[in-house]
């Protein structure tokens, strides 16, 4: 019995091939092209919720029309196999001016462009929690956030019993230092200190 033969792409091919108006969405995983699960109704009530709170963060913090959340973007890690497609990213246009590829393809390179990352536990919870960790860290993003509403996440990450869990990755030192909030904590974040949210706030956006 013969096995097919899986294409392996650079990050350029898999821009090339990514479909334009695709009303699917697809990241680059170790040079395989991946089909991104259809997110939930829950999902997409909890993202709507943040980028909201976040975007209401941004003009209290005097920043409106220099940092912005775009509707798509993708992230290019230093391999040059991988990218990926934030949930939520928070981009700060002052540096983005200085990507390369931003305009035509929506494409961030550069950490210094980058406030925060969001991404919402789906059932692929290792890419959160193993992948996109270690390349965000890589990277040098500031700030990520792995927001795991229906607990998801192994026992090691959120606990056991499993529970709900906001963990806030923030760099120092070129490493992520991890703070993980529940129930009624309120977050605590590096980039938007005049965030007013508690955990459960959050989790119960996605009810």
């Amino acid at each position: 019995m013969t096995q097919t033969e899986v294409k392996i792409f650079t990050f350029d091919e898999f821009i090339e091939w990514y479909p334009e108006n695709s009303e699917k969405h697809y990241e680059l995983h170790d040079g395989i092209i991946v089909e991104m699960p259809k997110p939930k109704g829950e999902h997409s009530d909890l993202a709507g919720f943040l980028i909201e709170e976040l975007l209401i963060t941004i003009r209290e913090m005097g920043k409106r029309g220099v940092w912005t959340i775009p509707k798509e973007s993708i992230v290019k890690p230093k391999s040059e196999k991988s990218g990926y497609e934030p949930d939520i990213i928070v981009l700060n246009q002052e540096k983005v001016v200085y990507e390369t590829h931003w305009k035509k393809e929506s494409v961030i390179e550069n950490a210094a462009s980058v406030k925060l990352i969001v991404e919402v536990v789906s059932t692929n919870w290792q890419d959160d929690y193993y992948n996109k960790l270690r390349d965000y860290e890589e990277m040098g993003i500031e700030e990520y956030w792995i927001v795991d509403y229906a607990a998801l996440g192994g026992k090691k990450f959120i606990g056991n019993p499993r529970q709900p869990t906001i963990s806030v990755c923030y760099l120092l030192d070129g490493e992520y230092q991890i703070s993980k909030f529940t129930d009624n904590s309120s977050i605590v974040s590096p980039a938007f200190p005049q965030l007013n949210l508690t955990a459960k706030q959050i989790f119960d956006s996605a009810l």
